[in-house]
């Protein structure tokens, strides 16, 4: 009979320990728009691993891929109400302010060291503080984004070269008012209708980073990528305002750690890719043709800075004399 009690009382107390732990336990989720393969995908894989490891395994995060847990704005209007945690996102952050615009300026930034020196100096800080404040996210870390190029049927080395070409840009103003001032007749079309209108000529040229190029197979239906670099863009890893708040310190500080683990970890893996991308689009027969940027930053310029307004003129100023 006593036994028994023991044998009970043990039971209980175990039973009672693993509520506790199930409770001390906190799962959350990121969702993402990239696939399984791309670098963002495998830098949240390592993100929620650090997280795990720093928290004692507090905190279990859980990825979710190809916009499965929802679209981009969605997302972020699910961290304002607390029902998602963390997510990759960049210039749609501009539907809430628009100095999430200046995340993809056409030929504001030149390379990846002068990308580094923006967002890790004053007015990177002013762009993150403006995010958490508007958009109640708080970025984390970034990610460099591929630069955008233009792939055509004839080569483009200068802006008198497009003479009217009819060139596919995604549906954001700002492109569209580089494009046509710089000579391209711009044509705002779904991401999933640029693979027929080339095939059809109801465009004649488009514009993504490579990765994109290769992974729609646009080797197909264009021979040449004009290396423009006409947008150098970088993407936040962010979190839910909310929701971090209601997490020890602790366990903030642990998540900042394992953003940065993050980071150059996703860094490693996109210089990586950027090298297979190009060697897998000249293996399938594209032409890489070196192009005057300095022409084409220069025929957009004025037009760039006007439609920028007066509120993000100083900013984007700011950025373009960054040295």
């Amino acid at each position: 009979m006593l036994s028994t009690l023991k044998t009970a009382i043990l039971a209980g107390a175990c039973a009672l320990a693993m509520t506790a732990a199930a409770q001390a336990e906190t799962v959350m989720k990121l969702g993402h728009l990239a696939n399984e393969t791309n670098s963002w995908h495998l830098a949240s894989l390592k993100f929620a691993e650090e997280v795990k490891a720093r928290t004692n395994g507090e905190i279990t995060i859980q990825i979710f891929p190809n916009d499965t847990l929802g679209k981009e704005v969605d997302l972020i209007k699910g961290m304002q109400f607390g029902t998602v945690d963390f997510t990759i996102t960049g210039e749609s952050m501009q539907n809430w302010t628009p100095y999430a615009s200046l995340l993809a300026v056409p030929y504001a930034i030149r390379d990846l060291d002068h990308m580094e020196k923006v967002v890790n100096g004053p007015v990177g800080q002013k762009i993150a503080e403006e995010i958490q404040e508007k958009v109640r996210v708080i970025p984390l870390t970034w990610f460099a984004r591929g630069a955008r190029e233009l792939t055509s049927n004839r080569q483009i080395k200068t802006p008198a070269d497009l003479n009217g070409l009819k060139l596919r840009v995604s549906n954001v103003p700002l492109h569209v008012t580089y494009w046509n001032a710089v000579g391209a007749k711009a044509t705002p079309m779904a991401f999933s209708e640029v693979f027929t209108g080339l095939q059809s000529h109801v465009i004649e040229a488009q514009e993504n980073p490579l990765a994109l190029i290769r992974s729609a197979s646009f080797s197909e239906v264009q021979h040449y990528v004009n290396m423009t670099d006409h947008v150098r863009s970088w993407i936040y890893l962010a979190v839910s305002e909310r929701n971090f708040n209601k997490l020890t310190e602790e366990q903030q500080q642990a998540i900042r750690e394992a953003a940065r683990i993050a980071q150059t970890y996703e860094r490693e893996l996109f210089l990586k890719n950027e090298q297979d991308d190009r060697a897998a689009l000249e293996q399938a027969g594209m032409e890489f043709v070196e192009v005057d940027k300095a022409a084409f930053a220069e025929a957009g310029s004025k037009a760039v800075s006007e439609a920028l307004g007066d509120e993000l003129r100083p900013l984007y100023d700011e950025i373009v004399a960054t040295k």
